[in-house]
């Protein structure tokens, strides 16, 4: 009997693990180095989002730490319709005080760039505790509680700006849709759309692999390039910043990936892909068996992403 149970609580293990018929839960995690943070899709997508503004704007990582850990506690990374009194979205801004209109506060990249915009008047900010930082800004009535959530942040931050490499990951659900034509740009709607998404965080990139009228040749067959459905975003030379830049890009599409109907992200050698696949997080990338350069074989120098 005692046998029977130990062989059933094994295979209950294998099927949530992922190693059974079951598939795994979707979510992300964060793992920098002792630390693992886990967050539903919904909580990436934000983190992602409030990190990426900050790469745009140039800030250090600290920023982006400290925005994080305010939004762990302000709203538990969650676009909410509620608060105290006015307060609303992400970083729980009241509009009465100046923040903005209440659409505006809901727009998490403006919410963002307001609570850039109000750390950057706080002289010394990068050399403050979490929670002193945050409180400068946020004027809460509980000013130590930024700090519970100052270790996720810091690692939110390490991955999200790049600097930690593949360090997100998330599980998500290979997304069921019908294959689109593509449009004027050469691009499907939905590889568009991942288009317009990098550019809006991050600001103008250096694009290829799509043309009106769609490609036809420089990649392998069967390529999504040739169905429009993928992007190519440039970080020339390889060199460690644009390394970084480009693990900057490429977690947050992975952050985002069950929003964008994302297949494939590419970068540096690895790859993430959606489905049962994504439960092994990101892996080596065996680049085809071509001439050309082996940089940009292993995808070294640009950051690949292609959509259902």
């Amino acid at each position: 009997m005692v046998g029977s149970v130990v062989v059933l609580g094994a295979v209950g293990y294998l099927f949530w693990s992922g190693a059974g018929p079951l598939p795994d839960p979707e979510g992300c995690e964060v793992t920098v180095g002792d630390l693992t943070v886990s967050l539903d899709t919904e909580q990436a997508e934000h983190a992602a989002t409030i990190t990426a503004i900050a790469v745009a704007r140039g800030l250090p990582a600290r920023a982006a730490s400290i925005a994080l850990a305010t939004a762990y506690q302000e709203s538990k990374l969650r676009n909410l319709d509620h608060g105290d009194r006015d307060s609303l979205g992400l970083f729980q801004q009241r509009p009465s005080q100046g923040w903005g209109t209440a659409k505006q506060v809901r727009d998490p990249i403006y919410a963002a760039n307001a609570f850039y915009d109000a750390l950057e008047r706080v002289d010394g900010y990068q050399e403050m505790r979490i929670t002193e930082a945050a409180q400068e800004v946020q004027r809460s009535g509980f000013p130590e509680a930024y700090e519970d959530h100052a270790a996720d942040g810091r690692a939110l931050a390490s991955a999200l700006t790049g600097n930690s490499e593949a360090k997100l990951s998330c599980v998500v659900d290979r997304a069921d849709v019908s294959a689109q034509k593509m449009t004027a740009s050469g691009l499907t709607p939905r590889a568009e759309r991942v288009r317009q998404a990098v550019e809006q965080v991050f600001g103008k990139q250096s694009l290829g692999g799509f043309e009106p009228g769609g490609v036809n040749t420089g990649h392998m067959e069967g390529s999504a390039h040739y169905e429009g459905r993928a992007v190519d975003v440039f970080f020339r030379p390889v060199n460690p910043d644009n390394k970084r830049r480009g693990w900057a890009v490429a977690q947050y599409l992975v952050a985002h990936a069950k929003r964008l109907k994302i297949e494939h992200v590419i970068f540096d050698d690895r790859i993430w892909t959606s489905g049962r696949s994504s439960e092994q997080g990101w892996r080596n990338y065996n680049p085809p068996d071509r001439a050309g350069s082996q940089a940009i074989l292993e995808h070294r120098d640009h950051v690949h992403v292609d959509v259902g």
